[in-house]
Parts: structure tokens; C-alpha cells; sequence
């Protein structure tokens, strides 16, 4: 037979060099591959702690609490506080919540934090003391997971704090009924127990001694002061300003509101003043706030809460004068920037104290004179390793700019640590890449089923304003661990054993501890398994030949 009909009759695949992945035994049809990938979560995408969120549901999905509970320490040492005032960006990105209702990862955290607290689990550094060490400037969220880390990464660490106590505005500025103390204490007691020094009562005014007696220094001074605004004020008018207020009620001061409070602002400072002041006997608090509700920088989740125990909205509203007894508010409009107007319309209302809760700044005093510090528009220039213009002076929290939220402030800490590591070892900090998105239109919703969230109890409004005890509970732990369950595994593979079942040609090899691999000898790229994953943890990329 001449030679070109010798190749002629023998079938493709057979004709190519042995070992080439053409050359399997099912056929020459194969244009696609089956590949297992990796994607990033939204959730973990959206936790400015950088939480792996989808990593330690799984351990929890299983039970494994404690191992769950120490993936979460490995980026935040506050589970148990995170789980109670942390504003769930990860479930806002959660696409569960496409499906039905998003996971609640914040109950499951707050449960894995009480579950921590409640066995006494504990961290312990094994890395050896590197003999550096770094001072910390205040002890509120952002300082103390700084030295969390820093002290995992073996330094010695000490913080300073002015305060009587630690905690920053998790203690001073968050009241008791959303974050019981005991809670802050025990989270804080372990940070103490790793080797952390603390120092309170201890103001830091300048930086030229710490500068030269540690090896680095990272700022972490707190939002304390309330801004003011120029009200023109009758000399009896009672006006407050809401950090004082609310730092002053920790340290035991009870001050006397009267009946009628007026709240001025809408920040959740401002629904966490309204709040207080019903349980401080107001009969009547209302929140004054110059824009719509849909333009007010308050989580809506407290919006909520606030008007279920009785607080008063006045929305479109300014308070132009006070005086004894009363002040007067304008109606305002929003102009075609969102802007508010002035209409000329006013409103007088009885009021004993009028609360300003119009923001917060930082007291940067103790920066004057630092070469290279640079402070614009009330916060502290940074670069993106949070170091200042000043070498070995670092900053991160509320004096920079950035959300001032206690997740933000704790992701903030471990950023600063990171960075801080890397430049007492005379190196650079260099983030992983990250993965491509695991979007919901890559997920198989057909082997989920409806499983609404489990909502957290809560008390009945009329009982919470006699009270200062916690207004929302936990799950317990058959609801944190159906919680937990809900997880669809977004862009990763959950071990489900489907491509396994549904390869019609054994070609699906399971390797063991939940690993798999395609025998591209016997698969014919019909990508069966990739449409029939449910986490979307398998893709079709084109033949190489």
C-alpha cells in the first residue's frame, strides 16, 4: 500500500507523537479540557479584614469549630466583636443572596469568637523573637491587631494608650447594648496574653524619643474628637457633642438629658446617640439630618433599629438656633447635585439637649514637627505600605484616609504589621495575586437547595430601651452550623464528588483528601463536569496540541 494511503487510514489521535495529551483513547474529538481553578470568593473579596471567609465556613460546616476559629485569628484577633458590630460587606457580596438570602457569616464569626472565649482557646507565636521592637500608638482596633500580628511575627511589642482601658471606640464609642465589655476584655486579654505589652494612662505627645527607642513606631490614633458646628446658641441651651457623651458614659458619668433630646447629624454615631438617650429616659429622641434617609452615611441596619425603639427621623432638616428649652430647624431641599438647600421654612421644637453628632477627628498634635509627615484635610498621608513620609513611621486607622469602621481599622492593623515586618527585615511586603472573580453565572444553583438564613434573636424594643444589655443574640450551635452549610463553595471545589459521577468515561481520577485529577487519556472534553460543578470550580480551556 503506498505510504500516503498508509497514513490515510490510521485514525488521528493514533498518529501523534506518544505522550502528547491529543493522544487519547476515546477519540479525536477533544477541542476543550476540563481544568480544576481557583476563584476568589466575593466574600473574601469584599472583608477589609481579609478574612478567608470561605475557608474557615468550611471547616465549620463540619464542625471543626476550633479550626475554623483559628483561620479567622490568622487575620483578625476579634471574631467575637467583629461578629457583633462588623457591617457584613462579605454578605452584601454574598451571591447566596441571588439564590435566596445571603450566608450570615457574621453570626457564624460572632459564634466561633463566643465558642473561643467560652473553651479559653489560645494563640501562641511560633516564630522566634527577632529582638526588634515597635511601639504601638493607641489601643483601640487598628493598634491592637497591628500588634497582634506584629507579635506573631515574633517582635516585641508595647502600646500606648491615654486611656484608663483598651479598646478605643470599640470600649469608648460603640455603647454596651451592641458590644457587651466582657466581650472586648476577653478578646483583649488574649492579645495581652501572647506577649503584648500594654500601657494606659499613657498620653504619647511627640515622637522624636519613641522614634529613636524602637525600631519603628505605628500610629493608631483614634477618631475622640467631635466636630463642632457654629449654631448660634442661647447661653442656657444644653449642646453635647456625642464622643464625649458616649466616653463619658464607659468611664460611669450618667448626664442628665432631660425628656426631649435632639440628635444633629446622621452618621451611626448619631443612631448609637439616639439610641442611648432613650435608655437614659428620653422620652422623645429625634435624629436631625439635612439630607434624605437613601444619602444618610448611617448603615441602614441601624437606621432600623433605631426607629423600632422609637427614635424620630427628621429628615431634609438643619438646626439653625437653640436656646432654652427649644431650638429652630430649617426645612432644606436637595438641589440636582444632592446638594442641601435652604427653603426659608422654619420649625420651632421643644428640646432639653441638643447631642452634635456631625463626625469625628483625630488629635494629631503629637505629629507637629515630623519631617516628612504630611497631614491633609485632617488625616495622614500614607503610601500603600501605611508608611509615612518619615521612615519607620507608620500610620492606619481613622487618621487616614479611609472608612472609619472597626473592620477597616482591624484589616488596617494586620496591612501595617505586614509591612512593618517586611521593613525591620529590609525587604518588601509583596500581596499574592489574587484570583479571578467567582461570579454568581459561573455557579450550578440547580444543587442548591432553598434554604432561607437563619435570622439571630433578637429583644423586643419596648424591653431593649430599659436596658443597656445586648440587643441582638447568637446562633446557637445547630443554627451556626446550618448556617455555615449554606456556603456554595463560590469558585472552589467543594469536594461534592459530582464530576466524579458524571464523567461518562472514568476520567475523573480522585486522588484523596479531596483532591481530583482528569485522566486526559480517556477524556473526551464534552465538559460535562465543568457545567454539572456547583461551584463552578472546573473550566473548559482550548486543546493544546
Amino acid at each position: 500500500m503506498p505510504e500516503s494511503r498508509q497514513h490515510q487510514s490510521v485514525p488521528f489521535a493514533i498518529s501523534l507523537d506518544p505522550g502528547s495529551s491529543l493522544a487519547n483513547k476515546t477519540g479525536s474529538w477533544r477541542t476543550e479540557v476540563p481544568k480544576y481553578v481557583d476563584r476568589m470568593p466575593p466574600c473574601n473579596h469584599a472583608c477589609p479584614a481579609g478574612e478567608n471567609i470561605q475557608q474557615w465556613l468550611s471547616s465549620a460546616e463540619e464542625a471543626g469549630y476550633e479550626a475554623a476559629w483559628r483561620q479567622i485569628m490568622a487575620d483578625n484577633p476579634f471574631p467575637a466583636v467583629m461578629g457583633r458590630v462588623c457591617y457584613r460587606p462579605c454578605e452584601t457580596a454574598c451571591n447566596r443572596a441571588v439564590l435566596d438570602e445571603a450566608v450570615g457569616i457574621n453570626s457564624v464569626e460572632r459564634f466561633l469568637g463566643d465558642e473561643a472565649i467560652a473553651q479559653n482557646w489560645s494563640i501562641e507565636s511560633a516564630v522566634a523573637p527577632t529582638g526588634k521592637r515597635v511601639l504601638v500608638v493607641g489601643a483601640g482596633p487598628s493598634g491592637l491587631s497591628a500588634a497582634y500580628h506584629l507579635r506573631l511575627l515574633g517582635h516585641e511589642v508595647t502600646v500606648r494608650d491615654s486611656a484608663k482601658a483598651a479598646g478605643g471606640m470599640m470600649r469608648y464609642g460603640i455603647p454596651r447594648y451592641r458590644l457587651p465589655r466582657d466581650v472586648v476584655d476577653a478578646e483583649i486579654q488574649r492579645i495581652v496574653d501572647l506577649g503584648v505589652r500594654l500601657e494606659l494612662g499613657t498620653a504619647v505627645t511627640e515622637l522624636a524619643g519613641p522614634l529613636d527607642e524602637f525600631d519603628a513606631v505605628f500610629l493608631a490614633v483614634g477618631a475622640h474628637i467631635g466636630r463642632r458646628a457654629e449654631i448660634p446658641a442661647g447661653d442656657s441651651a444644653r449642646i453635647l457633642d456625642a464622643v464625649s457623651l458616649l466616653s463619658g458614659l464607659e468611664e460611669g458619668e450618667r448626664p442628665l438629658l432631660g425628656r426631649r433630646v435632639a440628635v444633629y447629624g446622621g452618621g451611626n454615631t448619631a443612631m448609637d446617640v439616639a439610641r442611648t438617650a432613650r435608655r437614659l429616659g428620653a422620652t422623645d429622641a429625634v435624629v436631625i439630618y439635612r439630607r434624605t434617609e437613601d444619602r444618610m452615611p448611617a448603615h441602614p441596619i441601624e437606621v432600623t433599629e433605631a426607629l423600632e425603639e422609637g427614635v424620630r427621623m427628621r429628615w431634609l432638616s438643619t438646626i439653625t438656633a437653640a436656646d432654652a428649652g427649644r431650638i429652630t430647624i430649617e426645612k432644606m431641599r436637595l438641589d440636582a447635585t444632592g446638594f442641601p438647600q435652604p427653603t426659608g421654612e422654619f420649625e420651632e421644637l421643644d428640646t432639653d439637649t441638643v447631642v452634635l453628632a456631625l463626625g469625628q477627628s483625630s488629635d494629631l498634635t503629637l505629629l507637629a514637627g515630623v519631617p516628612g509627615v504630611t497631614v491633609t484635610d485632617g488625616v495622614v498621608e500614607v503610601g500603600a505600605n501605611l508608611m509615612t513620609g518619615r521612615p519607620g513611621l507608620f500610620a492606619g486607622g481613622d487618621m487616614v484616609p479611609d472608612e472609619r469602621t472597626v473592620t477597616v481599622a482591624v484589616g488596617h492593623g494586620k496591612k501595617a504589621a505586614r509591612n512593618i515586618d517586611a521593613w525591620l527585615r529590609g525587604t518588601s511586603f509583596e500581596r499574592p495575586p489574587r484570583h479571578a472573580p467567582a461570579t454568581f453565572d459561573r455557579l450550578n444553583t440547580w444543587y442548591f437547595s432553598d434554604a432561607p438564613a437563619t435570622v439571630r434573636p433578637r429583644l423586643e424594643s419596648a424591653r431593649r430601651i430599659t436596658t443597656f444589655d445586648e440587643v441582638t443574640g447568637g446562633l446557637d450551635e445547630s443554627t451556626a452550623l446550618f448556617e455555615a452549610r449554606r456556603c456554595m463553595s463560590c469558585g472552589n471545589c467543594l469536594e461534592c464528588d459530582n464530576c466524579f459521577g458524571v464523567c461518562p468515561d472514568n476520567a475523573v481520577i480522585k486522588l484523596g483528601d479531596g483532591r481530583y485529577e482528569i485522566d486526559l487519556d480517556f477524556c473526551k472534553g464534552c465538559g460535562l463536569c465543568a457545567a454539572e460543578c456547583p461551584s463552578g470550580a472546573i473550566e473548559m480551556f482550548p486543546e493544546r496540541s
